[in-house]
């Protein structure tokens, strides 16, 4: 079982990490520190985050941390710095999805997405949506690919935009996004 962290180191050296990136995102799946540990930091399903049972108000300190975000193979989330890595709790992703464009590019169709934290991605072969279903509810789970292996749930306005805009393929109603088709759900 990894080692619980000093709360107060732990959060100044992953905000020094954070601040040093610059503009771009630090090359956070390129580092290999060793894992020291769990902070108590949960991001819950509405994309609030929240450490040591307190909601993270301040949208900076949000956006500084989540620079430094990453999900390994293990599926577990991390804060990575160059020499520590903290796992995380994530309940479904750590974004969400609050908006999607649709526009033309050449006659293709491409669907735009924005998150809770500015992030603007397209969907697209590198960056697919795809629909889970909910163990316990029956509900469906739509995310899109972010950056890495991090997702974003789609908010169910964004989820109905895109159900609106389906079309039927192979028995299946989905969207299509700079030439890939993503299932939304078979056709019933």
């Amino acid at each position: 079982m990894a080692q619980q962290v000093n709360p107060t180191d732990s959060i100044q050296s992953l905000l020094e990490a954070a601040k040093t990136a610059g503009e771009g995102f630090p090359p956070v799946d390129k580092w290999n520190p060793e894992h020291c540990g769990v902070m108590d930091l949960v991001i819950k399903r509405d994309g609030s985050w929240w450490h040591e049972g307190k909601r993270i108000t301040r949208e900076p300190l949000v956006k500084l941390f989540a620079r430094i975000l990453r999900k390994d193979d293990d599926g577990v989330h991390y804060l990575v710095t160059p020499v520590e890595k903290q796992a995380v709790t994530v309940e479904i992703a750590p974004f969400i999805a609050v908006r999607v464009d649709h526009v033309e590019r050449d006659g293709v169709p491409v669907l735009i997405f924005t998150t809770n934290l500015g992030d603007v991605v397209e969907a697209g072969v590198d960056r697919p949506i795809r629909v889970s279903t909910d163990p316990n509810t029956g509900e469906p789970e739509p995310l899109i690919r972010i950056r890495g292996n991090l997702d974003a749930l789609l908010t169910r306005p964004v989820f109905y935009e895109l159900a609106e805009m389906a079309t039927e393929k192979r028995g299946h109603f989905g969207v299509i996004s700079n030439n890939a088709f993503f299932s939304l759900g078979p056709v019933e």
